[in-house]
């Protein structure tokens, strides 16, 4: 699922290209679309409830993160990015502890849940911010405590939305997924890709 505002300018001019994350995971992927760019993190705070819901939560913060670098360098391309975790309408952020890890995995047990990133792509000296998220939905395996400790054997959850990475052992918890794979990473390239090849950065 995508939703997002209407292009407005297609500058396209190389100027140099921002990633205002400090993500491993954000940094890998997006080396897959663009050769060369910098890593500059968002000094942003994060809000943590929107009261039009987790979509609009996970944009609002990609344009926090995203416009926060872009002001400092209005020629360049600034991508910002935030991934959550929600079910029922819950977010589900980074647990605090391993406790909250576990309680965010036995909530996620057998169930589907949404995983969505939002995407804000600035180029401020031509008056272009544009936001968009992609979603993608996973069901996890049920499972008892037992499956939770070996996963956490495997994975530190505590830098993770939800406490899991699906890259990492996901014959352990995870049944299926639709959607974006590399969204639920944190980055969804297939939407990035079409988002830059449009606007003539790639």
């Amino acid at each position: 699922m995508m939703q997002g505002f209407e292009k407005k300018a297609n500058p396209n001019e190389d100027a140099g290209f921002i990633l205002a994350s400090g993500s491993p995971r954000r940094k890998e992927l997006l080396g897959e679309l663009v050769k060369d760019f910098a890593v500059l993190p968002s000094d942003a705070e994060e809000i943590l409830t929107h009261p039009a819901g987790p979509l609009a939560l996970v944009m609002e913060n990609a344009r926090l993160k995203g416009s926060s670098v872009a002001r400092k360098y209005p020629d360049r391309w600034v991508l910002g990015a935030d991934t959550l975790v929600w079910i029922d309408d819950e977010v589900l952020g980074k647990p605090k502890d391993m406790e909250e890890a576990r309680t965010m995995l036995r909530a996620l047990a057998g169930r589907a849940h949404s995983v969505s990133t939002g995407l804000c792509l600035s180029r401020l000296s031509r008056g272009y911010e544009e936001v968009i998220v992609d979603s993608s939905q996973v069901t996890f395996k049920a499972f008892d405590d037992s499956v939770i400790e070996a996963y956490f054997g495997e994975v530190d959850p505590l830098d993770k939305a939800g406490g899991y990475a699906i890259q990492t052992r996901p014959d352990l918890i995870i049944d299926k997924f639709a959607g974006s794979h590399s969204n639920v990473i944190g980055l969804p390239l297939e939407l990035l890709g079409s988002w830059l090849t449009e606007l003539g950065i790639t």
